[in-house]
């Protein structure tokens, strides 16, 4: 095969329809919009969720709830999580992203205790549980909130 054969998947590119190019397009004149109506004019049409003036399901629906504005959504890193840092390493946000655990830092990084520390590590975080900040003290490692 050369560069000059090469071809798109059979049905993979599809040829636009060119509308209001004369009747025996098949959409010449209306253009496919039909003979007058809201649908047929320029910028016609309804708003989303607009049910031709009944109460819209949005507005049926009871409110629920409370969204609160200054919500701080940490990014959660468990104990276990921890050992794959070598031996009195130092753990920062910047270092668990660059090791893959969290994606995002989001409002900070919080620690739980769930699992089991192998590793003496100094870890800098945002937040810890209480027994995670028992069980990385225990194994002779540091904590310090940032």
């Amino acid at each position: 095969m050369k560069l000059h054969e090469l071809k798109p998947a059979q049905g993979s590119r599809k040829v636009r329809n060119r509308v209001g190019r004369g009747t025996s397009s098949g959409n010449g004149k209306t253009s496919g919009r039909g003979q007058k109506g809201q649908k047929a004019r320029s910028g016609g049409g309804v708003r989303l969720g607009f049910e031709g003036g009944q109460t819209p399901l949005f507005r049926r629906m009871p409110k629920r709830g409370f969204l609160n504005v200054n919500r701080k959504e940490y990014a959660i890193v468990n104990l276990d999580q921890l050992n794959v840092f070598e031996d009195g390493a130092e753990v920062t946000p910047a270092v668990l992203i660059e090791a893959g655990i969290v994606k995002a830092e989001k409002s900070g990084v919080k620690i739980l205790g769930n699992g089991e520390l192998t590793k003496k590590l100094t870890v800098k975080a945002a937040k810890f549980s209480k027994s995670a900040e028992e069980a990385i003290t225990a194994k002779g490692g540091s904590v310090e909130v940032i």
